[in-house]
């Protein structure tokens, strides 16, 4: 059988969030210009709405609607180790190389963080490089106004 991916789109303090599910679990999170199609009756997509609105409002600082993002077997290791870190923390990406024991991979840690396809939720922002903040794939700006939120809420 195969399963059409359902997608929503949410308004937030960060700009429009399209999510999109499978029968599995949320498979992306991403920016989105503007809102496009919903399918929001799909229930994990309202469960993740709904916690992504917890968030934003400083009620939620983790997340339990199941995940199923597609990646390498590296990539998957970099992202299971973005999720142990806490709500108001922040590691660099030589510090993540260190945790999965790879400690000369920075930079394929720095490329596993940058195809993160589920943003927020698995929180790739939480991640700076050595000198600075580092890159975001939704912009500096954004990477800034959410750990600003996350200390808000320690």
């Amino acid at each position: 059988m195969s399963f059409t991916p359902a997608v929503t789109t949410i308004h937030s303090p960060v700009g429009p969030l399209k999510i999109t599910a499978t029968e599995k679990g949320i498979i992306s999170i991403t920016f989105a210009k503007k809102p496009g199609r919903s399918d929001g009756q799909h229930p994990i997509l309202k469960t993740c709405a709904q916690q992504l609105k917890e968030y934003f409002a400083g009620k939620r600082r983790t997340f339990t609607v199941p995940l199923a993002p597609a990646g390498t077997a590296f990539q998957r290791k970099v992202w299971d180790q973005l999720l142990t870190i806490p709500c108001g923390e922040t590691l660099t990406y030589g510090q993540v190389a260190s945790r999965i024991r790879k400690d000369r991979a920075s930079r394929a840690v720095g490329n596993a963080v940058g195809s993160n396809p589920i943003v927020i939720i698995i929180p790739c922002h939480r991640i700076l490089a050595g000198n600075g903040m580092g890159g975001f794939s939704g912009g500096i700006k954004r990477k800034e106004w959410l750990l600003e939120h996350e200390n808000t809420m320690a």
